[in-house]
């Protein structure tokens, strides 16, 4: 009787073990994901205009262009963007444990930059016809995606220990507010803001989002 209590107990002290290596995991997984997808971004902004837009500026012209209706890269940059949002959901969802507001923004910010994906910029060219509408929800969902980031980033300062990633956090957020301010003012240079903007942001996320900054919040 006693062997079989030993042996019972054994199985129960192993699942936690094994619930947090599965929770790691995962963790580890969705961070895989966004840094892959990074990877991509990086390639992408930088190869497609030399190839495969010779139209295109990337000192004048954006991310979101890559991915424009009738552009000859389009379906592939918009995957990658989608790639982008799911990383950041799925990496900051268990970063985000315990925040229930924190995890909105989170999900808003991902909804509203994979549906950038899904309604495109307008073309580069102006003179080639598109849908008007198409493009002005693009514009909507970049707003509301750059917006939900600004407010994730700096509410997440307030929720971090160490005062390095608060800083490094408030910095992202105010960061992203000084670079859209730029591309507004100084739209002949939007391309090269806008790249800067994306680089912080999906850096600061991937840094933080790591499993073995967890123990920060």
């Amino acid at each position: 009787m006693t062997k079989m209590e030993t042996g019972t107990s054994t199985i129960s002290d192993g699942k936690p073990a094994i619930n947090q290596l599965l929770g790691k995991m995962k963790k580890i997984k969705g961070i895989l994901v966004l840094e892959s997808a990074f990877i991509l971004m990086l390639l992408a902004m930088f190869i497609f205009p030399i190839f495969g837009m010779p139209e295109y500026s990337i000192i004048r012209d954006t991310i979101g262009e890559l991915g424009a209706q009738s552009a000859p890269c389009a379906w592939i940059m918009n995957f990658i963007l989608v790639l982008l949002a799911l990383g950041s959901v799925i990496a900051g969802w268990s970063f985000y444990e315990g925040f229930l507001l924190h995890r909105i923004i989170l999900v808003l910010f991902g909804l509203s930059f994979a549906l950038t994906a899904f309604f495109n910029h307008a073309p580069v060219n102006p003179d080639m016809q598109y849908n008007i509408n198409e493009a002005g929800w693009n514009a909507y969902f970049t707003s509301t995606a750059g917006l939900s980031f600004i407010i994730l980033s700096i509410a997440t300062s307030f929720i971090l220990e160490k005062q390095s990633d608060r800083q490094l956090a408030f910095a992202a957020g105010i960061s992203a507010i000084f670079l859209s301010v730029l591309m507004s003012e100084a739209e002949r240079s939007a391309g090269v803001w806008q790249r800067i903007m994306y680089l912080i942001s999906f850096v600061w996320m991937i840094y933080s989002f790591k499993p073995e900054k967890f123990n920060s919040k």
